[in-house]
């Protein structure tokens, strides 16, 4: 098996249909049904059913798979130490983050470093889906949790507190929720994974119970964009409403936990000169906007 039919064969066994994984390949569908033929001609062996959920392994095609994903290793490894070594501020840098940091960090620091090195080229992917550092899904990644893989190296850019806040037309309005009677006569607004992941769910320790939820999200940009449109009130980290110019309301109280951001890359990359240049411009930016984190 060469390196080229592996990558074909872990495409369509994480995919589990031939257009995902030609996506996923950078080839067409027909030539990733060709190569999967060729590949179980050459070995002798069945490697995928085709089943009404997709493509899925056959025992031999279990087998392989480890084999395949330990040539993946070794690709990515030649790779990164490649690319570790490269001091040119050329070339492509893959870049991972939320909308909400994209728009109010990622952003300015592409512009500042496309004045400095144009030759510099940022894939910006904005979504909340994890990727893999390690298989070469992204270079850097920006998010709101630590990982704890050791091949990856983490700096903290921000820890900011969570308020409730609405605006000042919704205030208007409807006045401040009275503390204790469960945001009764109110609107709200909550971030999914939050109301998912509570037995009760909050707002800054505040059971909500008597308020009217307009609108469950998946993004804290459209959470921003609700609480700023004046539709209800929601909870946002402090800088950011901030930056919107919303009011907190009870302003002593705040969400457990805060709100952390992360700069993470591999090891391998962080001395390659256009990963490190994009750093250092999104470090700069965090530092511009809210001092050095703790």
């Amino acid at each position: 098996m060469n390196w080229d039919d592996a990558r074909i064969f872990l495409a369509l066994q994480r995919e589990g249909a031939l257009r995902r994984a030609a996506r996923v390949a950078g080839v067409d569908q027909a030539t990733v049904g060709r190569r999967i033929a060729a590949l179980e001609h050459a070995l002798g062996a069945t490697l995928f059913l085709r089943t009404s959920e997709g493509y899925v392994l056959t025992p031999a095609g279990e087998s392989v798979l480890r084999s395949a994903e330990k040539m993946e290793q070794f690709a990515n490894d030649l790779v990164r130490q490649a690319h570790g070594t490269d001091k040119r501020l050329e070339g492509e840098v893959k870049v991972t983050t939320t909308d909400t940091l994209a728009m109010a960090f990622v952003i300015p620091a592409i512009a500042r470093l496309h004045a400095e090195h144009p030759d510099v080229h940022i894939q910006l992917n904005t979504s909340t889906q994890m990727v893999n550092l390690a298989r070469r899904e992204a270079d850097i990644a920006i998010r709101n949790i630590k990982p704890e893989n050791p091949d990856l190296v983490a700096r903290l850019l921000a820890r900011w507190p969570i308020g409730l806040y609405a605006s000042e037309d919704y205030l208007r309005r409807q006045g401040e929720p009275v503390d204790g009677e469960g945001f009764a006569g109110h609107d709200l607004v909550i971030y999914q994974p939050h109301l998912a992941a509570s037995r009760v769910p909050t707002l800054v320790g505040e059971a909500i119970h008597a308020g009217r939820i307009v609108s469950g999200v998946s993004s804290s940009l459209v959470l921003r964009t609700l609480v700023k449109a004046g539709v209800a009130m929601g909870e946002i980290p402090v800088p950011l409403a901030e930056q919107d110019g919303l009011v907190r309301v009870w302003p002593r109280r705040e969400r457990g936990g805060g709100y952390e951001v992360w700069l993470v890359t591999h090891q391998d990359l962080r001395h390659t000169a256009r990963v490190r240049a994009m750093i250092d411009a999104v470090v700069e930016e965090f530092s511009r906007h809210e001092g050095p984190a703790d």
